[in-house]
């Protein structure tokens, strides 16, 4: 094992603290009350964009409240559904676990999906399908993925620390890396495997998602302009000079079946 890789496997397994010496969101409280955004009976807060069909045209179903109160995304079309408002400063927690479907042309590919924040600008406007946005990837093997859904322009940025060798075309997170801001295109989370493919139900050595069928907790705290990422509990990847830092919430449906049963929003603020 490489020095580095010995060095981000050290940090993996230390106290979020002992990672960032200058801390993550460090100085933060909640404030006000908890925005249930899910309330297991209808969509209300969101508004449904399906790429080809547009708003609130849904005729295959593709996100309903299910019997037990939870939103399935089906995957079968792709498109998202979109948060009503716009939000900033805030931690926005989702439970998810990945269903069984999936969907041409993905039927064996690694199940996706993905929470997007500080969604500005029109419906569509990335591949007919997103708003222009900052991403925490949820897919399989590479959920908290941070991914700038954008078209390149200067608006939308993020800054990670990074390894020094990229894994395929993409930077990976660390700690105690060095800056790279982009402008699209994605930065993995800090201990993706290096041997990642896009296969259905892939497994990586030190992933931190559960198997498909069970529950996941993904938390992203967005202060200011700065992002944290935590998966079950664990930092995954962290952001600064985040650009935008205010806008719509989107969930993807993006060839796989995906189920949430929580998702909600705490107002934050700096202390």
């Amino acid at each position: 094992m490489k020095l580095f890789s010995l060095t981000i496997l050290l940090s993996f397994l230390l106290p979020i603290q002992s990672i960032y010496s200058s801390g993550i969101n460090k100085s933060w409280k909640a404030i006000g009350d908890t925005i249930v955004l899910l309330n297991g009976h209808n969509l209300d807060n969101w508004y449904t964009f399906i790429k080809d069909r547009g708003v609130n045209n849904d005729p295959k179903q593709v996100f309903t409240i299910n019997e037990e109160g939870f939103l399935r995304i089906s995957g079968e079309e792709w498109g998202c559904i979109t948060s009503e408002k716009e939000f900033e400063n805030y931690k926005i927690i989702v439970e998810y676990k990945w269903g069984e479907k999936s969907f041409a042309p993905r039927e064996e590919r690694a199940r996706d999906s993905g929470l997007l924040i500080h969604s500005q600008g029109e419906d569509g406007a990335y591949s007919g399908t997103w708003i222009y946005s900052i991403e925490c990837n949820i897919i399989e093997g590479g959920t908290g993925d941070f991914i700038v859904v954008a078209d390149g322009r200067e608006e939308f940025a993020l800054t990670c620390l990074v390894a020094p060798e990229k894994q395929a075309d993409a930077y990976q997170h660390h700690p105690y890396g060095s800056p790279v801001t982009i402008h699209r295109g994605r930065i993995n989370w800090a201990f993706r495997d290096p041997e990642w493919n896009s296969e259905k139900g892939f497994r990586g050595k030190y992933d931190i998602e559960n198997p498909a069928g069970e529950w996941n907790r993904l938390e992203c705290v967005a202060l200011g302009d700065e992002i944290s990422i935590f998966l079950n509990g664990r930092l995954v990847n962290h952001a600064v000079h985040v650009s935008p830092n205010r806008g719509r919430i989107q969930l993807q449906s993006e060839g796989a079946e995906i189920l949430f049963r929580k998702i909600v929003l705490v107002p934050l603020s700096s202390e």
